[in-house]
């Protein structure tokens, strides 16, 4: 007897796992029903500031695949249908259809793959005309229908965050005077504050006013109910247009109505198979879930594209018939603005604290290539380190070209485990164009090794 899979969330999630599932079940055996309350399915929601700026086409560039290519191979995608509720002892959701029918649909498999929504503090304008969210190619489109209007000059970023930076880097490269507006201390708070200082640095020399320690109180609107400025408890910044990037948070409001356990950060729970905890029908993955940090082996939301399509490929070969799990992150992350990159993975300082390790860091200067070579670009790599262990904890870097995808090499140690002191042996490779005959992560990882050797003799 065939089964049916109902799919919430048309993105990468979703999508993957409905994709996944069909590849190894044909439709007798599973139908596969996906609703989207949107107008779009399996786009790349990280590419929309890259969009906005000018150096990627958009939005068909964005989609992977379309909901007529989705269709042609066998899953039944409603667009502009909203799942409303959840019923999970009937196995059933209720959904409201384009023309706002509602009717139910059973399942035998249900996904859960709503992602997340950007955070809109609530504060007066913040709906105003002239407010954007960054999330959607919705949204993407709207921002880039505000700048070609008459007299937009200055642009106020709300938030210093991945989507912070990506966007001030948008809105230069329109030509506009920016000013990014953080309520942290340093901009890029996922970094220890004396690496934040160094993208503060950046953002400045590239022309960004940033107003650090700033908690955004209002915003201001004209006449016409356009937003005019932002006003924070230290002063007001003029605006023609506002982008906001506070970050996001788990869309969960259907689980929750639904009695289906949520975590610390409101994320769902699952197993390691994604399948929501105590629930034998009911999956979910992606921006919606909290999952494992490998490294303080708490529960955090991580909400990335990487993890969303790792989950929707678990959970199809689950449904699927076979078997597949996730084991983990460490909290690997990349982002750049113009030619400064960002990256991080592991703990940082406050982190690390938060989980009971003890630790030691180091910090050093180098270039992404030989200092001989032409374009060597300075970085600054800093290392944590477990007290007494050496296990590696955390790396962060901020630097030139080359910088960023450094730190996939301290995810896969982080991953393995391994001590600084090994680290400082691994075989990288080496020529003048890609590196100094040191590479700069492993001379992190030489100091952050004797700094480990040096409190062990001074016990």
């Amino acid at each position: 007897m065939s089964e049916r899979l109902v799919v919430v969330g048309g993105d990468a999630t979703g999508m993957s796992a409905a994709s996944q599932a069909r590849r190894r079940r044909d439709a007798d055996d599973l139908e596969i029903v996906a609703f989207e309350r949107g107008r779009h399915v399996s786009y790349s929601a990280c590419g929309i500031p890259y969009w906005i700026g000018g150096a990627t086409d958009g939005p068909d560039a964005l989609i992977a695949r379309t909901a007529k290519e989705h269709r042609a191979r066998g899953i039944d995608v409603r667009l502009g249908s909203e799942v409303t509720t959840v019923d999970a002892d009937a196995g059933r959701v209720l959904v409201r259809g384009p023309e706002g029918r509602e009717e139910w649909t059973g399942y035998d498999h249900l996904v859960l793959a709503t992602g997340a929504v950007p955070i809109r503090p609530p504060i007066p304008g913040i709906d105003a005309r002239g407010v954007h969210g960054v999330q959607t190619l919705d949204d993407g489109e709207a921002v880039l229908r505000g700048l070609d209007g008459e007299g937009i000059r200055r642009a106020v970023v709300v938030g210093g965050g991945y989507i912070g930076v990506e966007m001030a880097e948008a809105m230069l490269r329109h030509g506009l005077d920016v000013t990014l507006v953080d309520r942290n201390p340093q901009p890029m708070n996922t970094l220890d504050p004396d690496m934040g200082r160094l993208v503060r640095t950046a953002l400045e020399g590239l022309g960004v006013s940033v107003v650090s320690g700033a908690a955004v109180r209002e915003v201001l609107t004209d006449r016409e109910g356009r937003a005019r400025a932002v006003a924070t408890d230290g002063g007001e910044y003029p605006a023609d247009i506002v982008v906001l990037g506070l970050g996001v948070r788990p869309a969960t409001a259907l689980a929750r109505a639904a009695g289906l356990p949520l975590g610390e950060h409101g994320g769902l729970l699952t197993d390691r198979a994604m399948r929501v905890r105590g629930t034998e029908r009911i999956w979910a993955g992606g921006d919606c879930v909290e999952v494992l940090n490998l490294v303080s082996g708490t529960f955090k939301h991580v909400p990335l594209g990487t993890h969303a399509n790792k989950h929707g490929r678990i959970i199809g070969t689950n449904i699927g018939g076979g078997y597949a799990t996730f084991p983990g992150v460490v909290g690997t992350a990349v982002s750049k603005v113009c030619e400064v990159e960002i990256a991080r993975t592991g703990l940082k300082e406050s982190q690390a604290c938060a989980a009971g390790l003890d630790f030691v860091t180091a910090v050093i200067e180098s270039t992404g290539r030989a200092g001989y070579y032409p374009d060597a670009d300075p970085m600054t790599v800093k290392m944590l380190a477990e007290r007494g262990t050496g296990r590696l904890l955390g790396v962060q870097i901020v630097g030139g070209q080359g910088a960023a995808k450094r730190v996939d090499v301290g995810a896969v140690a982080l991953t393995a485990g391994l001590t600084v002191a090994a680290m400082v042996d691994l075989d990288l490779g080496y020529a003048p164009p890609f590196s100094p005959v040191w590479d700069p992560v492993l001379v992190a990882a030489r100091k952050a090794a004797d700094a480990v050797a040096a409190d062990v003799r001074g016990r």
